[in-house]
């Protein structure tokens, strides 16, 4: 039995026929016209279109020289199951991240051993200074917040990073239009063109960092990026000295995800950008391939706070590198509400205004 052809309309989505008047493919639904030349071409794009690829190869890291990691513990918090990773002569300590009692475990093992590591640039110090700037100048943070709230615990920590690098190469159509409006004596009319639009090309991307620990929300560790790569270094171990470092849980495997996601997002809103001109874009198929898709394995510097307020415990991060601190805040309600009810009154001001002067020259 034969196969049914069916076309479909590209701007409405209903099926589409042939108008012997015009000599046209027609839509009856939203009455789009159509040159068959066209609607062939369209067909064609859609037949050749192709899925995403997007595979890595798993070669970050290495292991551990002989004797190499013999010096290192692991410390294990009962309360959130974080592992940290120390030397021996690190004494039993505090969790970084919920703040209870760690104890030491056992020896450090079953883990690969870091490609790179960004030193610490910025001492404890500055942690502290760094959480006193991100409080001034927030109106809406109780003051109270600022006088009583202290800092339970500091922590230089070397969070472990996946470094994906890879080609993507892009095929990207979206749908535009372009509306026009007119009037005359009797009537008032608009008409839209549609059109179908293509990219393509390769986009190089170098080192995004995928978070390796789920206790660190990769929200967090996000918005401290970026970090200099410039100043990374071939790892070795007395860089740990005085430090911890966090013990990965999160494999290059399944960092792949949100590395895709990143690399995806950043494609298309860069070829998005050359789009204009239309009244409207919208993205109707996008197609990445990965090629030479890789990834190393690194420790990036970051400083852990935790203080605690009203029993609530707050927890505060900072690039180690280049100081860039973050940390979500309590909100006063009551200078939230005062706001509100300013900015209300405001508004109320500035549109009274603008009916008044509507009203003084006629266009009401």
């Amino acid at each position: 039995m034969g196969n049914l052809q069916e076309y479909k309309c590209p701007c409405c989505g209903g099926a589409i026929e042939f108008n012997s008047k015009l000599q046209k493919m027609k839509c009856p639904y939203c009455d789009t016209e159509f040159e068959i030349e066209t609607l062939q071409g369209y067909e064609k794009e859609l037949q050749n279109e192709q899925s995403d690829d997007m595979t890595w190869e798993t070669s970050a890291g290495s292991e551990w020289q002989e004797g190499e990691a013999e010096g290192l513990r692991v410390y294990t918090c009962k309360s959130c199951g974080g592992e940290i990773v120390a030397d021996a002569n690190t004494a039993a300590t505090s969790c970084p991240y919920c703040n209870n009692p760690i104890v030491m475990t056992g020896q450090f093992e079953g883990s690969l051993r870091p490609d790179y590591v960004i030193p610490f640039k910025l001492d404890k110090k500055a942690a502290k200074e760094g959480l006193m700037k991100h409080l001034s100048g927030k109106r809406l943070l109780p003051k109270i917040f600022k006088d009583q709230n202290h800092i339970d615990e500091i922590k230089g920590v070397y969070v472990p990073f996946w470094l994906f690098d890879t080609d993507a190469e892009a095929h990207i159509r979206y749908r535009a239009t372009k509306v026009r409006s007119w009037s005359d004596s009797e009537y008032d009319y608009t008409e839209t063109k549609h059109y179908m639009i293509h990219r393509g090309g390769t986009v190089g991307f170098e080192r995004i960092p995928v978070d390796g620990s789920s206790k660190m929300p990769d929200d967090l560790m996000e918005s401290i990026e970026p970090f200099d790569f410039k100043e990374a270094v071939k790892f070795q171990m007395p860089y740990l000295a005085g430090y911890l470092a966090d013990k990965y849980d999160v494999s290059e495997e399944e960092s792949v995800g949100r590395a895709n996601k990143r690399v995806k997002k950043s494609t298309e809103k860069a070829f998005a950008s050359t789009v204009k001109g239309y009244s409207s874009v919208t993205t109707e198929n996008s197609s990445i391939q990965l090629q030479n898709g890789k990834a190393k394995y690194a420790l990036y510097p970051v400083w852990i706070l935790n203080t605690t307020w009203k029993g609530e415990k707050y927890l505060f991060a900072m690039n180690g590198q280049t100081g860039k601190f973050v940390g979500n805040l309590p909100v006063d309600k009551a200078a939230a509400g005062r706001w509100t009810a300013l900015l209300t009154v405001i508004f109320g001001a500035l549109s009274y205004g603008i009916i008044w002067l509507f009203w003084l020259f006629g266009v009401l």
